[in-house]
């Protein structure tokens, strides 16, 4: 009771009550909505050039203002740290991906206390605060449902959530939370579920709640889609759409979409289309099933986007129906430049490329019709991505401006006026856009928030932008930098120049060259001024290093990998004893915190009491693409291990007894195969070898009692729930660590954030 203000004497009548009242943003206050894409390129919108249909997203643009020259971080975890926050990603404790728990304050895997995030801020100035897709921003091992919880959505200032934490999930079968609790999906993928449309129907269903029973109240809304990162999924008709519209191939493709950006205004005529980035293919030299595969992976890819912009639409109509769509400040944008993670031809299932499992072309058109369905896992070729990143170098994890350059929306019918159907190419960064709310809202961050002195808001305004198209750039210097690729970006007199450099592993950060660019002149990065502009070339080096002094860039660290690998701790979910033991029920284990099947040696021990007929999965791991499912049928104890499609099956010879038994399973890595072994109470009852022992399944974790997502085996239906009693499973890994298996999991990490 210390704040409370009235008084209290011996009777009602000597008395005086206080009632307290929350903080409210006051009437007519905007809601905010942040809608965020995954690896979207520049080019890839259709009032950004392509030919990918995007109506809804083109509407926004056309009735808002469309920025093209905005720019972000090279992947995704810092672009949502200095996104949410205004602040540079490395001094929030983001400079990698959120898995990255280095020592350092800038690779703390979460961000930090004292950079309130602006779900905080606006909460406690009385918004309603709700989210609704991709979070990545916490380290993996807290990704489960025994927390800790303070840097999961509800910890972090959002007061509902509902959507998948890691960086990447299935979009016909996610790994879903609601608020801080597992969820599963509504529907099934036969039933028509998609991932996308789930989290529209879910936000929409936060704003009426909260807008239905206290319309007096502004909101937040924070719409982070998993699309369009792999694995590239969309309903069939979808798929349908796009069948054969990519046949003539990326060249021809980039080259129209590049003519259709400088006749949409978006780049200068003057602009130079960037040539092949090194190991782009010419179409016109892939064999016929090479351009068939890429074609297929482009479509699935564009399919994606078009679904995704339907929903998109989705939400605006939502909006607007609710007669909130004039009074919301609607802030739209992709988080990266397009993937590069496919590789030179593209992949079916993206976990063989990180175990070096080549994929043919040849065998993957086997399956082509596979593509961006629920039995796929795919991402598109380099060819491609460069088309989507269009003018420009490169793609996603490098500071040239493939990776860093993208699109940018912003929307508000009752505040922007005559500036509505506009362009802006003054230069912004994501940090920025905080603090453009902040003003338009009259808010000032707090110096102090939960008892934590905070760090300094350090983007800027473009308020004035949005005001005037011919004001001048609030932001006039700007650093990048991930795993040692470096840039900066600074105007002098007029003009705007960009060093940047590409850092290579083992690479001396010294000695290493960098390219200069005159961006005004040359916004695709084709003539490096690095030979002829010396001196201008080391002020702007020079600059950087000074930036990353201020902003916590520093130490340069160019690991990646080795990251990802789990430490062994006492007080972790990863003892160092390397012994799990999981008792049902359980909600499903995601794969950072659960154990891993794919080690060298593997044991696994059930211990069950069961009747004569009692069937079901005792445990499984992965799902219909790969992985690994234990369980009874038909009174036998079976283990299916799914490699990529090919099964391979080991039924016990003797039948599981009535009442309690010990079933009992050895997995052991012998090459590039394995062996797998069944026993119940002791007694070995099967064997078989297995030609290929992964070293990495899926990203779908570990379920116990049942088989969640899609089937690992196709012997039965999912869940397939054990209908018997199961007392615990109990899974012993090798007391040394098996490094070709910590190096596949690194790489799939890799792939999935």
């Amino acid at each position: 009771m210390t704040d409370f203000k009235g008084t209290i004497g011996r009777t009602l009548a000597e008395s005086e009550p206080h009632f307290e009242d929350r903080p409210h943003p006051g009437n007519g206050a905007p809601n905010v909505v942040i809608v965020l894409l995954d690896d979207t390129g520049f080019a890839q919108f259709g009032c950004y050039g392509s030919d990918i249909d995007t109506p809804n997203i083109d509407g926004l643009a056309a009735g808002g203002v469309q920025f093209t020259n905005f720019h972000v971080t090279p992947v995704c975890s810092p672009t949502r740290a200095a996104l949410l926050t205004g602040r540079s990603q490395h001094a929030v404790g983001m400079r990698g991906l959120s898995g990255w728990v280095t020592g350092f304050p800038h690779s703390a895997g979460h961000i930090s206390n004292a950079a309130a995030t602006v779900a905080e801020v606006l909460r406690d100035e009385g918004y309603a605060t709700l989210c609704a897709g991709k979070w990545h921003l916490m380290p993996g091992t807290h990704i489960s449902a025994a927390g800790p919880f303070d840097q999961w959505p509800l910890g972090r200032g959002f007061e509902r959530f509902y959507g998948f934490l890691p960086g990447e999930t299935d979009q016909f079968n996610p790994e879903l939370v609601r608020d801080n609790t597992y969820v599963d999906p509504p529907t099934t993928p036969e039933e028509g579920y998609h991932l996308s449309e789930d989290l529209v129907d879910q936000l929409l269903v936060m704003i009426n709640d909260n807008k239905g029973l206290r319309p007096d109240r502004p909101f937040f809304a924070y719409l982070p889609f998993g699309a369009t990162h792999a694995p590239h999924q969309a309903p069939q008709e979808y798929l349908d759409k796009y069948r054969g519209h990519y046949d003539e191939g990326w060249d021809l493709v980039r080259q129209r979409w590049f003519k259709r950006q400088i006749e949409l205004g978006v780049i200068d005529p003057d602009t130079t289309l960037a040539p092949r980035n090194p190991g782009v293919e010419p179409w016109d030299d892939l064999g016929e099933n090479q351009q068939r595969f890429a074609c297929r992976l482009q479509e699935a890819f564009a399919a994606f986007l078009d679904h995704t912009d339907d929903q998109i639409g989705r939400f605006v109509d939502g909006l607007r129906a609710m007669g909130e769509l004039d009074n919301t400040i609607l802030v739209l944008l992709s988080d990266n430049g397009a993937s590069q993670e496919g590789g030179a031809s593209g992949t079916m299932h993206e976990v063989k490329h990180f175990q070096g499992i080549k994929e043919s072309p040849d065998d993957a058109v086997e399956r082509i019709d596979d593509i961006g369905g629920p039995s796929s896992h795919t991402n598109y070729p380099w060819g491609w991505a460069q088309c989507g990143n269009s003018p420009f170098r490169w793609y996603k994890t490098l500071t040239h401006e493939g990776g860093v350059h993208v699109p940018m929306v912003v929307h508000w019918p009752a505040g922007l006026g005559n500036a509505a159907g506009t362009k802006r190419s003054q230069f912004a960064y994501v940090s920025d856009i905080v603090p453009t709310i902040y003003e338009i809202l009259g808010i000032t961050p707090p110096d102090t928030y939960r008892g934590t002195e905070q760090m300094p808001v350090t983007g800027h305004s473009f308020a004035s932008v949005l005001d005037d198209v011919d004001a001048p750039a609030t932001n006039t210097l700007q650093y990048f930098e991930f795993v040692g690729n470096r840039a900066l970006i600074v105007e002098r007199d007029g003009v705007w120049w960009k060093a940047v450099t590409r850092h290579l592993p083992g690479t001396d950060f010294d000695t290493e060259p960098w390219e200069l660019f005159d961006l005004t002149a040359d916004p695709s990065e084709c003539h490096d001024l690095a030979d002829t502009k010396p001196d201008r070339l080391a002020e702007l080096i020079d600059l950087w290093w000074q930036e990353a002094e201020t902003h916590g860039v520093l130490p340069l660290d160019e690991r990646r990998l080795e990251l990802f690998i789990p430490h062994l701790n006492d007080h972790s979910v990863h003892r160092p004893d390397r012994r799990y033991t999981y008792r049902p029920p359980m909600t499903p284990i995601p794969t950072r915190t659960a154990a891993s099947l794919t080690d060298s040696v593997v044991d696994i021990t059930a211990r069950v009491t069961s009747a004569v007929g009692d069937e079901g999965v005792l445990l499984a791991t992965g799902n219909e693409n790969s992985g690994c499912s234990l369980f009874v049928q038909n009174q036998r104890f079976v283990v299916d291990y799914n490699a990529f499609g090919d099964h391979t099956v080991v039924e016990s010879s003797i039948e599981v007894p009535a009442g309690d038994c010990t079933l009992a399973v050895h997995l052991e890595r012998d090459g590039s195969a394995g062996r797998v072994e069944v026993s119940i109470d002791g007694q070995a009852c099967g064997w078989e070898i297995i030609p290929l022992y992964l070293v990495t399944f899926t990203s779908v974790g570990v379920s116990v009692g049942e088989d969640h997502g899609s089937a690992v085996s196709a012997r039965y239906s999912a869940p397939f729930a054990f209908a018997g009693t199961l007392h615990d499973i109990t899974i012993q890994l090798p007391d040394g660590r098996d490094v070709s298996s910590d190096d596949a999991t690194a790489k799939s990490e890799w792939s999935r954030q």
